[in-house]
């Protein structure tokens, strides 16, 4: 039997949607820029760069390009490494975590973050990493050599982040594989209804209106976007084999966990993820076309 036939058909992916959201609250809370401003780190650009590449170390430009993929990379070298000489990574490290649990405690509340449930999809999801791989996943890596937390809100988001570093390094394998470059896998992603705005891959990524429009074009000449912008058939075909591939690549924590453990903690990290979600944990345009 195979490691697919073991779990429900796109269970990992199930699962590792929430406990992806319930990591990114961090970045887009207020409590990240009240963390690193006092270490110096004021630009809302370097506090994206530096926050999530701190547990590489004191990296430049080229490994962050290389490990976050749809980033542009003359705007992480206008940050990259220029940020370490205003904080340390270890200091970036702390303070992330800090800023996160600080996050998730003002979104769902001290009940739920005191609560058993999340106790027990603390040590699920940190039971999940034990089957991760550092091989080829640089990014994930990284994290793993980070020291284990001890509260279980900050084990909750802690493993939820190196389950997230886990399948986004894999994903860069399968975007490679699938011939779509930086902006590309930004403008299908968006495409498919789940991906950000073009204000936001702007404001983040450092894409501008010109290249966006250009990654068009050259996405309608391969025949994957109609003219108005809307995956065609085979676009739809080639995003699903990317999330397939993904997912083939995410299996193994999630075989770990096994049946009844993937399915417990898709419920709570789901649940906590919807809350954080109801209380304004994101932009309300966020999401939508690139």
């Amino acid at each position: 039997m195979t490691i697919a036939e073991r779990l429900p058909e796109r269970a990992a992916r199930r699962c590792h949607s929430p406990l992806n959201t319930l990591h990114a609250t961090v970045y887009f809370g207020p409590e990240i820029h009240k963390e690193l401003g006092p270490l110096g780190i004021t630009d809302p650009r370097a506090v994206n760069l530096a926050a999530r590449s701190a547990a590489l170390g004191p990296v430049g430009a080229g490994p962050v390009t290389a490990t976050f993929y749809n980033y542009k990379h003359e705007t992480i070298a206008k940050h990259i490494p220029g940020v370490w000489e205003l904080a340390s990574p270890a200091d970036v490290v702390a303070a992330r975590l800090r800023a996160a649990e600080a996050t998730l405690h003002r979104l769902l509340g001290e009940e739920t973050t005191a609560s058993p449930e999340l106790a027990e999809a603390a040590r699920l999801a940190l039971r999940a990493t034990e089957a991760c791989s550092r091989g080829g996943r640089p990014l994930y890596a990284a994290h793993a050599d980070l020291p284990v937390p001890k509260a279980p809100l900050q084990v909750l988001w802690y493993a939820a982040t190196l389950l997230r570093e886990h399948r986004g390094d894999g994903h860069v394998m399968a975007l490679v594989r699938a011939g779509l470059d930086p902006v590309e896998a930004l403008v299908s992603h968006s495409a498919t209804g789940r991906g950000m705005s073009r204000e936001w891959i702007m404001k983040t990524r450092g894409w501008s209106e010109a290249e966006l429009d250009a990654a068009h074009a050259r996405l309608r000449e391969r025949g994957l976007l109609d003219a108005g912008g809307k995956l065609t058939e085979a676009g739809t075909a080639l995003r699903e084999e990317v999330e397939a591939e993904t997912d083939r690549l995410d299996l193994a924590p999630y075989e770990h966990l096994g049946a009844e453990g993937v399915a417990r903690l898709t419920e709570l990290a789901g649940a906590f993820a919807t809350a954080a979600a109801t209380a304004g944990a994101f932009p309300a345009d966020l999401l939508g076309a690139a």
